[in-house]
């Protein structure tokens, strides 16, 4: 039996994608379970050891872990060396690589919703190794201007050095007259109780020409993002059909077996 795995802090063990890849693999006759692994940020390291100790065939990683845990492979795909975060690890024998499957599952849920976002602003909240991915696939699909947004000036000016955009401090942010084709949420905050101060500023915020809100989340009730595309008129996508679409990529790395994102939209809620 092979065991593939989901390594983070103790947000693991609410992610979906224990249950979604499980279904899967039944559905298509992998002998393998998927499992959630909490871990210590001072353990990271020696659960890099225990992949390869314990033969694991393969792993995710969630936040906070997508850019500490680069250090401690092998080897990096490209996409994972430029973007600066991995989640995704393959484990052939003792060498373990660092993959991105995220900006590629933006990607492909973007197109799913039928918006181009060439030549067209977008504004994205976040600074971590998901906001990464996201910024470097919107520079990619040619999206100009693109707005990075955080609380943190270093964090913000280093994804500016590395991938492009301008950066805002949120404490300084304009809240009227926002510019912005797509507004992408990549921070983990998409309810009132998890930054009050985030909450008033996103309810505060005044969008011209918007044509998509994306929460990277999801499963949040309320949801500040949500709330947001409705007082504005503007779609709503949460985090739901870009995990699809990463964990199809995983799933490909992993085993090589190309299963449609369809099929692991399909698990979510049975």
């Amino acid at each position: 039996m092979q065991i593939f795995c989901i390594l983070g802090d103790g947000r693991a063990s609410y992610s979906q994608s224990p249950a979604m890849f499980s279904k899967v693999m039944q559905n298509v006759g992998l002998n393998a379970v998927y499992v959630p692994f909490e871990i210590a940020p001072e353990k990271l390291g020696p659960a890099m050891g225990g992949l390869r100790a314990l033969n694991i065939a393969g792993a995710n990683v969630t936040a906070p872990f997508k850019e500490t845990v680069i250090p401690h492979l092998d080897l990096l795909s490209e996409g994972a060396q430029i973007v600066g975060a991995v989640n995704t690890i393959t484990c052939n024998g003792s060498i373990l690589k660092g993959y991105n499957t995220n900006a590629i599952g933006f990607m492909k849920a973007l197109a799913e919703s039928n918006i181009d976002i060439s030549g067209k602003p977008a504004l994205v909240f976040g600074t971590g190794g998901a906001a990464r991915a996201i910024i470097f696939m919107l520079k990619w699909l040619n999206a100009d201007p693109i707005l990075i947004a955080g609380r943190n000036s270093k964090k913000i000016n280093d994804i500016v050095a590395r991938i492009g955009g301008t950066g805002q401090v949120l404490a300084e942010m304009d809240t009227m007259a926002i510019q912005a084709h797509i507004v992408v949420n990549a921070t983990t905050v998409s309810s009132p109780p998890d930054a009050p101060e985030m909450a008033a500023l996103v309810s505060n915020l005044h969008l011209h020409n918007c044509r998509l809100i994306v929460d990277l989340n999801y499963g949040r009730t309320p949801n500040i993002w949500q709330g947001l595309a409705g007082s504005q008129g503007v779609p709503f996508m949460d985090g739901l059909p870009i995990l699809a679409q990463q964990a199809r990529n995983s799933l490909f790395l992993w085993t090589g077996m190309d299963v449609e994102a369809s099929e692991f939209m399909n698990t979510i809620g049975h």
